[in-house]
């Protein structure tokens, strides 16, 4: 079956991909980047997927999903880097004033992974950010050298994944993930 990404506007949809198991759980609901760093450590229980909930309603919404036959299978975190805590991140450079977007997290539920999938996601974000006009996308992926990457680091993609989907390197940044360092990675869109 070919996997079909879409804008993520399903709460229901969301949450099987990054919420807890228990709603009450204190997990990131990809919200560490996508809302500033005081107000993302205020929520607690259930508000963060309440917030979530929120998210998906709005225009533009906060990301992608792929999906195979109906089920989410994948999610892709994107969104005007001037809405993410990127806007102000020390550690990630600006590389114009352009009003870029940002892509941060993706994310291949078990036993969907190894089919290409994140190339999807990433091709979808791409889409989703020309949609809304944006002039340029960017990523933060780990600068791996082909290394294997801890799993629960691998969310914000390497750079061979970027460079793949036509990304070039615009510039390093001071960030490190997982004891490798990350690099800003760009597709200009228009």
């Amino acid at each position: 079956m070919a996997i079909e990404v879409r804008p993520a506007t399903v709460f229901d949809d969301v949450r099987t991909m990054v919420g807890p198991k228990r709603p009450d759980a204190n997990v990131c609901w990809c919200l560490s980047y996508r809302i500033p760093s005081k107000e993302n450590q205020q929520l607690h229980g259930t508000e963060r997927g309440d917030l979530v909930r929120t998210l998906v309603r709005q225009d533009p919404p906060p990301g992608v999903l792929a999906y195979d036959g109906g089920e989410a299978v994948g999610w892709a975190a994107v969104h005007p880097r001037a809405d993410t805590s990127f806007a102000g991140n020390r550690r990630i450079p600006h590389v114009d004033e352009l009003p870029v977007w940002s892509v941060w997290c993706i994310r291949v539920r078990p036993g969907h992974r190894k089919k290409g999938i994140s190339h999807a996601l990433l091709a979808g974000a791409v889409d989703l950010a020309r949609s809304y006009g944006a002039p340029a996308i960017e990523g933060y992926p780990v600068d791996n050298a082909g290394a294997k990457v801890d799993l629960t680091m691998a969310y914000v993609g390497t750079r061979k994944l970027f460079a793949d989907a036509g990304f070039r390197k615009a510039a390093d940044t001071t960030s490190v993930l997982n004891g490798f360092p990350r690099v800003l990675m760009r597709l200009d869109l228009d």
